[in-house]
């Protein structure tokens, strides 16, 4: 049976030299998650002969060191994390890849020893300090809850743990808390090799922490399998961007090095047969890792990334942050890991690397677990999806498109259930019961039935598990609108025979003609650096065209929102202040126009620089919907959204009764708002003659790619 960690019960037994053994096994603990204890178990039996802090001021630097960094709940790599030692437990043969686990329990088997000893002559104490004592207990306990980021989880069982060659993930009863807040309670994680897992659910609610826990290993992972997190851009040096991807592979340039010392050694003469043997043995490990094409799998998977030949031969320190951040992707792309874990992949990258990654990672063989709010995304490559809901994880075989199919069929039916128990409920009471009783009766009744269903390793899982009454489910909802304007005779916006050039570069745009009117649906596409985000400031007069002219109808107003809109709201004010003081808000209208798009209650009234970028990024949206503008031009508006966001936002673009004009790498907001492809190439800009499979098909064969078959609903 799977041990728990059990919360003390307040009226246990306390004495001092036992609570002091405890404490100061928690504060070994909380040394070794900080740095201090790298000495190990032998540092740690000498800590009694040297000075050391009290218990209450080493718990409080913890807490200090933890609110002085910018973590959140989505934590890094850099958490502390506190790994709590399994109870004692009958000798069994040791587990591959086990041994932290063993030494951790040898260490609480010695002090549990070492407790022993010290109960044979503890003294009496008086009820006074026995009080005092569970009292200090408590508070040391609360202030490492709201300090610590913790994991506990089941032990594998040793069958599990015995195969050296299984590639499954199978992670029983784990929990996370950051920061005093549960993330998982009781939660399993099931990843079956060869499967392409999207992971889902709402921001803050725990995706990022539960990939750094895989990558670090704080969660029980096979040891042959290896793992790789793609989660930041490669150092900025002289290393070219195409050797940066080469270089990865570690594997690869320790048998061309021996390859070459060993095929000097035959130059010389050595014909030794180790020597020939041995070579032959390099030869065949090259041929079966396919070194030849080595290169050229690094050129192609960096052309779909967007660079071109001459940005591959560049210095990664002459590339920007969102360049090297793709070399950083294409590194875990060419070393294709057992396990990758992506986290927002298609963030940094313009449609056309969108279109090419999302592609290339359809014929993926190996293992992906992939966070993204690219519905489209998630569609074309997911064959499976995992939903975070309510501290646990949910399995659904197929997209995401037919995720959400079933999740509203499991809304209603746990609905459903919902309204059954409380209609009994009501009759209990009717009938005489109390609240108390009538809760406890329901309880009795859903551990019968869920018993029902429950297999005999998950019985014995959860026999200790309190039950509790089913919640009434709780849909997250957001709702973006924006007003009806008045009509305006066209035309209303336009660049005419318009030049335009940054000082001292090559035109971006050479004699160019466009224009919209209030029934424009047009979405601006091509790779990064063509000038998309410029021809949209030449647009709304950020930019002076060099010749040629811009021209607007002096009634129109234009209503922009970008990747920095949210970067310049007054960060001293909060958001309810930020509304009132623009439009004259009342304090409820204020608060009713931040929850429609979906800012949380307690977001409300704090400052917007205590705001997380997300929801920044709502503030400036409502923002925006209270300028009632004619035409909308956004640039990137996904960045920062969740997949429900992004959803209330194509539906407020299509009843949006203006003119729209949108850059975007998000594939089902450009199909969702039924925007016209133009493509900005060549110094000027065209429309796409086709629709948006037909740009996508033009383009991979522009790369040479075969085009893949998605995942079907």
């Amino acid at each position: 049976m799977p041990k728990k960690n059990k919360k003390k019960n307040p009226d246990d037994d306390w004495n001092d030299e036992e609570s002091e053994t405890k404490l100061s096994a928690q504060m070994d603990e909380l040394a070794v998650a900080t740095g201090d204890g790298q000495e190990g178990e032998k540092k740690k039996k000498k800590k009694d002969k040297k000075p050391k802090k009290s218990k209450l001021d080493l718990l409080r630097e913890v807490v200090a060191q933890e609110e002085n960094g910018e973590e959140g709940e989505e934590g890094g790599m850099e958490d502390k994390l506190d790994f709590k030692p399994p109870p004692p437990k009958a000798a069994a043969a040791p587990s591959p890849g086990d041994e932290d686990e063993d030494e951790e329990e040898e260490i609480y088997n010695s002090d549990n020893e070492e407790k022993g000893e010290e109960e044979e002559d503890k003294p009496k104490l008086s009820k006074k300090e026995m009080k005092k004592l569970k009292k200090r207990a408590q508070f040391l306990s609360e202030l490492e809850e709201e300090g610590q980021f913790s994991v506990s989880q089941q032990e594998q069982s040793s069958k599990g743990a015995i195969l050296e060659n299984q590639l499954d993930i199978k992670v029983e009863n784990f929990s996370i808390a950051a920061r005093g807040k549960e993330l998982f309670v009781n939660a399993s994680l099931q990843i079956t090799h060869n499967r392409r897992y999207g992971l889902v659910g709402p921001n803050g609610h725990g995706k990022t922490t539960l990939l750094t826990h895989l990558a670090s290993r704080a969660l029980n992972i096979p040891p042959n399998i290896d793992v790789l997190y793609c989660e930041q851009e490669v150092k900025a040096d002289t290393t070219k961007a195409i050797d940066s991807v080469l270089k990865a592979d570690t594997k690869r340039l320790a048998l061309l090095e021996e390859e070459k010392k060993l095929t000097k050694l035959v130059n010389q003469g050595n014909t030794e047969d180790v020597v020939q043997d041995r070579l032959k043995e390099v030869y065949e490990e090259l041929r079966a890792i396919g070194a030849d094409s080595a290169e050229s799998r690094a050129r192609r998977i960096l052309s779909g990334l967007g660079f071109t030949r001459e940005m591959m031969e560049r210095a990664t320190k002459d590339l920007s942050g969102g360049w090297r951040m793709r070399v950083s992707l294409a590194r875990a792309l060419f070393l294709e890991p057992t396990l990758l874990l992506l986290d927002e992949p298609t963030n940094h990258l313009d449609l056309n690397a969108v279109i090419w990654l999302d592609n290339y990672l359809q014929t993926w063989k190996k293992t992906l677990l992939v966070v993204s709010h690219d519905q489209s995304f998630l569609d074309n490559v997911c064959t499976d999806i995992i939903h975070l809901d309510q501290q646990k994880l949910f399995y659904y075989r197929g997209n995401y498109g037919a995720f959400k199919k079933m999740f509203v069929q499991k809304r209603k039916e746990q609905l459903k259930e919902y309204e059954k128990q409380e209609k009994k409920l009501r009759e209990m009471k009717m009938s005489g019961k109390s609240t108390k009783q009538a809760e406890a009766k329901q309880k009795e009744v859903l551990t019968r039935k869920q018993a029902k269903n429950r297999t005999k390793q998950e019985k014995s899982q959860e026999d200790n598990m309190p039950q509790a009454l089913l919640a009434r489910p709780r849909d997250y909802i957001v709702k973006f609108t924006f007003p009806k304007p008045t009509p305006l005779n066209p035309p209303i916006l336009g660049l005419h025979s318009t030049t335009f050039a940054y000082p001292g570069q090559k035109p971006l745009f050479k004699n160019l003609d466009f224009g919209i009117d209030m029934e424009s649906r047009v979405a601006i596409v091509g790779p990064n650096g063509v000038g998309k985000s410029t021809f949209l400031k030449l647009l709304t007069g950020e930019l002076i065209p060099n010749e040629g002219e811009r021209r607007i109808n002096h009634r129109l107003r234009v209503g922009k929102y970008d990747q920095h809109s949210a970067d310049q709201l007054n960060l001293e004010e909060s958001p309810v202040e930020y509304l009132q003081r623009l439009f004259n808000l009342q304090y409820q209208d204020a608060r009713k126009m931040l929850g429609k798009v979906g800012l949380a209650s307690h977001g409300h009234c704090i400052l917007n620089r205590d705001l997380s970028g997300g929801q920044r990024a709502r503030v400036a949206l409502a923002e925006l919907s209270c300028r009632a503008p004619d035409v909308l031009i956004l640039d990137e508006p996904t960045n920062n959204l969740d997949i429900e966001s992004i959803d209330a936002l194509a539906d407020a673009i299509k009843e949006f009764t203006g003119g729209v004009l949108i850059v975007s790498h998000d594939e089902r907001l450009i199909r969702d708002t039924d925007c016209q492809l133009w493509v900005v190439e060549d110094q000027t800009i065209n429309e796409v003659d086709g629709d948006f499979d037909d740009y996508r098909r033009e383009l991979l064969e522009a790369l040479g790619e075969t085009l893949a078959k998605p995942v079907t609903s």
